[in-house]
């Protein structure tokens, strides 16, 4: 029962920032719940979770997405995708929280920066993203770093960032969720899941303007980092602790 609440409550926090930020779903939930379920079933539920999020997102604003330069992204990431999944069913779980607390760490570390970098513009630019993207999202659950990265280097605004990020969200999710598989969890648990993002989701849209958004972007960073670092230790501990 504890266990349940506690996943109840990460992803109810975790899809009332997405909501009322555009952004922040996994950042916020894959720590957690990798902490809590588990580095396989944990990614596993965070695919299946955001790419329902931004399903529903995306039908409001589907009419905004750029497809022309979605198609490079979205090709490179599924490319990289089985590649990402291959890499963590070869590693002891020591080594998947250190791979996953990795790259949630560097990818929050990247986005707080805010880097430009020349290599990310243009068409190249695109499938560098993509591939990257892909290869963490299926790893550890965490796809959307790169792709605000190349948002912000190819000077897109926030209006049209959000409905070409669930887009992406929708694709890479899509095909994450046919290499990780479903996360094997009982129907109470699937109901508190789906209570938690509606839940979440009407917080979320509630809040929405009435909290200012730089605060809870950095919260959500803050928090990230957090859950990066302490999921890094864990593995670090546990890698420590197989060797005595």
């Amino acid at each position: 029962m504890t266990a349940d609440l506690l996943l109840g409550a990460v992803v109810l926090l975790a899809s009332c920032v997405q909501w009322l930020t555009g952004m922040g779903f996994a950042l916020v939930a894959v720590p957690a719940l990798v902490l809590l379920l588990g580095p396989g079933e944990g990614v596993a539920l965070v695919n299946c979770a955001a790419g329902v999020i931004c399903v529903v997102g995306l039908a409001v604003g589907w009419r905004r997405v750029r497809l022309r330069a979605m198609v490079p992204l979205c090709v490179a990431a599924v490319c990289t995708v089985p590649a990402g999944t291959w890499v963590t069913r070869q590693l002891p779980e020591a080594g998947l929280m250190l791979v996953m607390g990795g790259l949630v760490t560097v990818a929050v570390l990247l986005v707080m920066r805010g880097a430009r970098v020349h290599a990310l513009r243009g068409t190249g630019g695109a499938v560098a993203a993509g591939a990257v993207g892909g290869f963490m999202n299926s790893a550890a659950g965490v796809g959307g770093p790169p792709m605000s990265l190349y948002a912000v280097n190819a000077g897109w605004a926030v209006s049209d960032f959000v409905p070409n990020a669930l887009f992406y969200g929708v694709v890479v999710n899509a095909f994450s969720v046919a290499a990780n598989g479903v996360p094997r969890m009982e129907r109470a648990q699937w109901a508190v899941l789906a209570v938690a993002m509606a839940v979440g989701a009407l917080a979320g849209r509630g809040l929405a303007g009435r909290v200012p958004e730089r605060r809870v972007r950095a919260l959500v960073l803050a928090l990230a980092l957090a859950g990066g670092l302490g999921a890094v230790g864990k593995g670090m501990w546990t890698y420590w602790g197989g060797l005595r």
